[in-house]
């Protein structure tokens, strides 16, 4: 892993401080570039991860009831073969978010791991 040091406003170092535990994963979510309904699941969690969750909050976080019921639609469609080509896309950048919360989580029970916890 490669250490980077970011010269960045006053006001905002406060709000970053209370994330730097989960800032690399903020920052690949920023730079995905989701162009679908997807990126409002991304959105969430980058709201979520913001706010600085524990570990353990981080290694229990849910999206929210209507991006689950949104990928459930997908998924219906999907198996049915009546995809859109825009839903296929939606469906490919909420598979990789799901990755990215998958390692995330992961991280998040190393850490508590490491704590005992």
């Amino acid at each position: 892993m490669v250490e980077m040091t970011m010269r960045v406003p006053d006001s905002l170092a406060p709000r970053l401080r209370r994330m730097d535990m989960w800032l690399p994963t903020v920052l690949e979510l920023s730079l995905a570039g989701f162009k679908t309904p997807a990126a409002q699941a991304a959105a969430e969690l980058i709201g979520y991860l913001s706010k600085g969750p524990s570990s353990k909050q981080v290694a229990e976080y849910k999206i929210s009831a209507q991006s689950q019921q949104r990928l459930r639609r997908l998924l219906a469609l999907n198996q049915s073969g009546l995809l859109s080509v825009e839903e296929q896309a939606e469906l490919n950048e909420i598979e990789a978010l799901e990755h990215l919360i998958v390692m995330l989580k992961v991280q998040a029970r190393e850490q508590m791991a490491r704590k005992g916890q």
